[in-house]
């Protein structure tokens, strides 16, 4: 009797389009207070962007301001300081 392998959930990375396993990416959310934040748990409420944790896609994210188009609303540079911190743990 095998055990069921469980289905790895992925996700896309708004930048680079790929399909990656959640724990490869980084989640931001804009809740409906309209207010966007990391989410390191993957579980809060609210419209979600993923992207790769790599120092790469969250600059080339910074310049074309993709999550701005994603998540409807202006982006705080200070979000962008802290996905590189995360990235660079």
């Amino acid at each position: 009797m095998g055990r069921k392998k469980r289905k790895v959930p992925l996700r896309k990375c708004v930048v680079t389009q790929e399909m990656l396993p959640k724990q490869q990416l980084i989640r931001i959310v804009r809740n409906k207070a309209g207010e966007v934040f990391i989410d390191l748990t993957g579980k809060q409420n609210g419209r979600g962007a993923y992207l790769s944790k790599d120092m790469k896609v969250i600059e080339k994210a910074e310049q074309m301001n993709v999550l701005k188009d994603h998540l409807n609303v202006s982006i705080d540079s200070d979000l962008y300081k802290e996905l590189k911190e995360i990235v660079q743990e």
